[in-house]
C-alpha cells in the first residue's frame, strides 16, 4: 500500500488577481497561490487524498507564503525546494466580463524553472499511486530535464501517469516550440485534460473523437477534454461520450481545470483499478463529479481557496 494517493511535480505561483480599484483609481490585485499541479493537488486533498508536491519556490516571502499554503492544504512539502537565489515566479491575472483569464508573468527566471533532477524526492514519487505532472515545468531547463526524469522513474515504479498540457504562450519561445516539448512526453501518460484550446495544439486535430483516438493510438486509456460552461469530452477505448455541466454564473475560472481534474483523479484513485480497467460509463461518472467540482470553483475567486468539499460537491 503506497503512501501517497497523488504526487504532482511542477510550477507552484502567485496569481495575482485583479480586484475593484483604490480610490485613488489605482489597480489592486489580490495574492493567490496557484500553478497547476499545485491546484489538482489541493482539490484531491480537500476531497480526502493523500497528496504530496515537487517543485521549487524562492526562499522569499511569496515562496514562504506557498508553502504555509500546501501545508494548511494538507500537502506533503518535503518535495518543495526552496531557493535563495531565484525568486518565487508570479502571474498577473486579468479578468474578462465572463471570468475569462489573461496572463502577464514574470518568470525570467522564475524559481519552479530551476529544479534540478538532483532535487528530485525520489521516496514521494516511489511512493505515490498517482504520479501527475503539467507542461509549465517543460519549457526550460533544468526543470525540463527533472521533469522527464520524474516521470519516467515514476513510470518504472508503477504509478499512473497523469499530464495536464496547460499551454502559455508567453512562456514559450515559439508556438512550435511548445508543441514539440509538450507532445514528446505523451508515450508515458495513461490519463490526460486538455482544454479545448489545447486539443488541436496537442493532437493537430480539430474533430474531438478524431483527437481522442490520436491519443488513444498513443496508448494514453483515458482522454479528457474540456468545454468550460458546456462540460467536457471523454473517451476510451470503449468509445467517447460528451458530458454537459450545470449552468453556473462564473466570477473568476482561474484553476476550473485543476478542480475538474483533482476530482476526476480523486475518482479514479478511489475506484481501485488502473485506467485501462475503467469503463466509460465509470469515466462518464467521475466526469460529471469533475464537473460540479469546477462548476463550484468558478464561483469563488482564485484556485486554491476556490476548491470544493466534499460537502459541496453533493449540494450542486
Amino acid at each position: 500500500m503506497k503512501k501517497y494517493d497523488i504526487t504532482a511535480l511542477g510550477e507552484i505561483l502567485i496569481d495575482y488577481t485583479p480586484m475593484p480599484n483604490s480610490k485613488a483609481g489605482m489597480m489592486v490585485f489580490e495574492q493567490n497561490p496557484g500553478g497547476a499541479p499545485a491546484n489538482v493537488l489541493a482539490c484531491a486533498a480537500k476531497l480526502g487524498l493523500k497528496t504530496a508536491f515537487i517543485g521549487k519556490a524562492g526562499n522569499d516571502m511569496q515562496g514562504v507564503f506557498l508553502k504555509n499554503i500546501l501545508s494548511k492544504a494538507n500537502i506533503e512539502t518535503s518535495g518543495l525546494i526552496m531557493d535563495d537565489n531565484f525568486f518565487t515566479t508570479l502571474a498577473f491575472v486579468s479578468l474578462d466580463e465572463k471570468g475569462d483569464r489573461a496572463f502577464t508573468f514574470a518568470r525570467n527566471p522564475g524559481a519552479d524553472t530551476q529544479l534540478t533532477i538532483e532535487e528530485i524526492n525520489l521516496a514521494l514519487i516511489e511512493d505515490s499511486t498517482i504520479f501527475h505532472f503539467g507542461s509549465l515545468s517543460l519549457t526550460d531547463n533544468p526543470a525540463r530535464e527533472a521533469t522527464h526524469f520524474a516521470v519516467n522513474h515514476a513510470k518504472k515504479s508503477g504509478a499512473i501517469i497523469s499530464y495536464d498540457p496547460n499551454y502559455r504562450p508567453l512562456l514559450w519561445k515559439s508556438k512550435e516550440n511548445a508543441i514539440e516539448k509538450m507532445t514528446n512526453v505523451l508515450d508515458y501518460v495513461d490519463v490526460i485534460k486538455l482544454s479545448y484550446e489545447e486539443v488541436n495544439l496537442i493532437t493537430g486535430k480539430e474533430d474531438l473523437e478524431k483527437a481522442a483516438e490520436f491519443l488513444l493510438n498513443k496508448g494514453i486509456s483515458i482522454a479528457a477534454f474540456t468545454l468550460g460552461e458546456k462540460g467536457a469530452f471523454v473517451a476510451t477505448k470503449e468509445g467517447c461520450a460528451k458530458v454537459p455541466s450545470k449552468k453556473v454564473a462564473a466570477i473568476d475560472t482561474t484553476g476550473a481545470g485543476d478542480a475538474f481534474w483533482g476530482a476526476f483523479l480523486y475518482c479514479l484513485r478511489k475506484s481501485n483499478k488502473t485506467p485501462k480497467e475503467i469503463t466509460l460509463s465509470e469515466v462518464i461518472d467521475f466526469t460529471k463529479f469533475a464537473n460540479t467540482a469546477a462548476c463550484i470553483c468558478v464561483q469563488r475567486r482564485g484556485a486554491i481557496p476556490a476548491m470544493p468539499s466534499p460537502h459541496e460537491l453533493t449540494l450542486l
